[in-house]
């Protein structure tokens, strides 16, 4: 199993041991997620698949009103999603172990300066370590090849080889980018629900080119990886 070294986790994140007497809310940005993620589920009652919209100001909103709702005693964000060269390869699965909203904050002449370093709060909502891990060793065991680390959240997606270099110096070790976790992981986090994310990858992060994704591949892997689920969740 890969885990990244140097990711740590802050006191007050909100994380915590899910409580398996309660239900998984589980949301997905397109009905193409949502329908794998709900047959690799095979119909399991304790796990509500909703969607949540593209981008993370919708998909808060989305999941905020599904948690006020019902109670749940876990929010998972899955989809599929790029994955950085060399560490997340098409057809693989990415657990998150922080979820990074990477654009959020200021150009500035000296660079990108985020929300932490503006003062104005963080762009980073931890997982908790144990969840992370026992859901990659569990994915590891079911032969699906797997990389813990942090997942971007974008409100535009990487499209150039610069673009993609920029965000691997700003968060070391990124390992995915989608367009709802951060969105997700907030309202997880303001209503005290632990959150995972768990991405499958259907193309690079790097220049477009839609000739290469994989799509049907990613979704494959996001219906095994459901599966998965509902033996260590």
């Amino acid at each position: 199993m890969k885990l990244d070294p140097n990711t740590e986790t802050p006191a007050g994140s909100g994380s915590g041991e899910p409580d398996k007497h309660l239900r998984v809310l589980v949301m997905t940005a397109v009905a193409a997620e949502r329908d794998a993620v709900q047959r690799g589920l095979r119909g399991s009652g304790r796990f509500d698949v909703l969607l949540a919209g593209v981008g993370p100001a919708i998909a808060a909103a989305r999941t905020a009103r599904a948690l006020a709702s019902a109670e749940y005693g876990l929010v998972v964000s899955a989809g599929i999603g790029g994955g950085f060269i060399g560490r997340a390869e098409v057809g693989s699965l990415v657990v998150a172990n922080e979820i990074v909203a990477a654009d959020l904050g200021a150009q500035t002449p000296e660079g990108f300066c985020s929300l932490d370093e503006l003062g104005f709060g963080s762009s980073r909502i931890q997982v908790d370590p144990s969840l992370t891990i026992r859901v990659t060793e569990a994915l590891q065991a079911a032969g699906q090849p797997v990389y813990a680390g942090p997942v971007l959240t974008v409100s535009t997606v990487t499209g150039t080889a610069a673009r993609a270099l920029e965000l691997d110096v700003q968060v070391p070790g990124a390992a995915a980018e989608g367009m709802e976790g951060f969105g997700v992981a907030a309202a997880a986090l303001d209503s005290g629900v632990p959150i995972l994310e768990i991405r499958a990858i259907s193309n690079a992060v790097g220049p477009r080119d839609r000739t290469a994704w994989r799509i049907q591949e990613a979704l494959d892997a996001l219906e095994a990886a459901s599966t998965v689920l509902l033996e260590v969740l």
